[in-house]
This record gives C-alpha cells, sequence and structure tokens, in this order.
C-alpha cells in the first residue's frame, strides 16, 4: 500500500487543504494531547456500555456506534467549533455548514471491512458537484493497519461515477491516537477490519453544506434542555442558525430566538408553552 502523508500537530488550514485537493483525506497527527484524549475516552467508556452493536454489515455486528452524540456527551463540543476544522470546512464547503452525522465508532474484535463508499451519496445529485460533505475523524485508540483503520482510496474524490474494484489501490489511514483525519465526502472509504483483540474507538464529525438536509435530526436528537446550555457556535451547528437569511427559520424568525423564549409554533402564530 502507498504510504500516507501526515501534518503535524501545528499545520495550518491551507496544507490540509492542499493535502485534501490533491488525496481527498488529509491526517494531522497527534493534535489533541494525551490527557485530553484519556478524558474524551473516559467518557464515552460511560456511554458504551449502553450502546448496542450495529444492525447490519455496514454498521457493523460487531461495532457501537454512538448516535445522538451531543445529547450524550459535552467532550467533543470543542471539537465540533476547532478553528482549524472550522477554516477548513468554510473554505471547502462554504459558509453556514451544519453537523450531518456526529457518531463515536468502536469497532470490535472480529469486525470486518465495510464496502468502500461515499459520505455524500446519500444525496441524489448528479456528478461532478461542488464539494457537499467534510468529515473530521478523531482517533481515541491508535489506528493501526489490524484494528480498523480506515481504508481510503486518494484521488477518488476526483472522479465522476467510477466504483472500486478489487484491483483499486487502497491505504489505511494509520495515525495514533489524538489525531484527527479530514476527508471529503466523496472519497471512497471505507471502516476497516478489527483483526485484534482490542476495540477502536474514534468519534466521526461529519458536516455538510448549511443548505443541505444533515443525516440525523438534531432537532430531535438532542433535547432542548441540552441544546440551550451549548456553545451558540455548536448550536449553529446543530441547525439552530439560518442559511442565506432564510433556510431554517422559524415562523419568520431565527431559530435561536424561538429557542431563548421557549416558544412554540400554534396554528401560525407563535405563544409561550
Amino acid at each position: 500500500m502507498t504510504a500516507v502523508t501526515t501534518l503535524p500537530r501545528d499545520t495550518s488550514a491551507e496544507d490540509v487543504l492542499t493535502t485534501l485537493d490533491r488525496d481527498g483525506f488529509a491526517i494531522v497527527e497527534r493534535y489533541l494531547d494525551s490527557a485530553d484524549v484519556a478524558a474524551k475516552k473516559d467518557d464515552l467508556q460511560q456511554v458504551l456500555r449502553s450502546t448496542p452493536t450495529g444492525r447490519n454489515d455496514f454498521e457493523g455486528f460487531s461495532t457501537q456506534r454512538i448516535y445522538a452524540l451531543f445529547a450524550r456527551t459535552r467532550v467533543f463540543d470543542a471539537q465540533a467549533t476547532d478553528p482549524l476544522v472550522s477554516e477548513v470546512l468554510g473554505r471547502v464547503v462554504g459558509p453556514g455548514f451544519l453537523l450531518s452525522a456526529p457518531v463515536g465508532i468502536n469497532i470490535g474484535p472480529g469486525e470486518s471491512a465495510q464496502n468502500l463508499h461515499r459520505d455524500d451519496g446519500v444525496y441524489p445529485l448528479p456528478r461532478p458537484h461542488p464539494p457537499l460533505v467534510v468529515n473530521t475523524m478523531w482517533a481515541l485508540d491508535d489506528f493501526t493497519e489490524d484494528n480498523g483503520a480506515t481504508i481510503v482510496v486518494p484521488g477518488s474524490h476526483r472522479w465522476g461515477d467510477e466504483a472500486p474494484d478489487d484491483s483499486t489501490p487502497t491505504v489505511r489511514a494509520v495515525m495514533p491516537a489524538g489525531s484527527v483525519m479530514f476527508f471529503v465526502g466523496d472519497v471512497f472509504h471505507a471502516g476497516g477490519a478489527n483483526n485484534t483483540d482490542s476495540p477502536r474507538l474514534g468519534v466521526i464529525l461529519e458536516y455538510c453544506a448549511g443548505w443541505l438536509r444533515p443525516q440525523e435530526n438534531h432537532f430531535l436528537a438532542v433535547p432542548k434542555e441540552i441544546v440551550k446550555q451549548l456553545d451558540p457556535g455548536l448550536q449553529a451547528l446543530l441547525g439552530y442558525s439560518v442559511f442565506g437569511n432564510l433556510v431554517g427559520n422559524v415562523d419568520g424568525r431565527h431559530p435561536r430566538k424561538f429557542l431563548e423564549d421557549d416558544r412554540k409554533v400554534r396554528g401560525g402564530t407563535l405563544a409561550r408553552d
């Protein structure tokens, strides 16, 4: 397999963007320090105790997925609005981007590899099209060749409707715990097989353009009582924002106002609960 290019912790958005444009993915090594990784992992282990394994091959029958992430933990709030992430997202998909599918992924021992897929394939748009989706994968364990490091097809974000086959060159996103991998929604990738005796924990924060419907319905997934306590920047990423001065409004008002004064729409008018 081809060697994977990695970037240092103090990398610039320009370097990330250059690598993303060339390869479709970019790894920033050890972006989180070891204490932060340990705290995040400890918190998510509590959540995983009540998290079931997957329901199909794609989710992984030996893999746990923490959906509604921001309803269950606060340890990734800062990463959702991280300055480097925000700059890269703004440059790739434009302003007003949203969180689409934030999820913790704990690939268990014996799990098989996913099929190669594109994350922007959920949107029925002809290719080529403008960038729609950017993911960040945060490694809370070392990602290795053997424990499920993400499989990527470098350069496939430049393809049209071609699909990979068994002869398509791939790489593994091998990276130490604390690293973050950016990858665009039209690059083919897959969760790798875990051939070890230990699980491999990572968190994907997937973002989409502000004019698209996110994969997860955050208005139902994250209770309003929790949203009220969040940083306004994270509230905006969960959909409490307006794109282009109109998309996302509530009865002609900014949704954050609706959130702040705890009103609801009744028969076309706003009334107190």
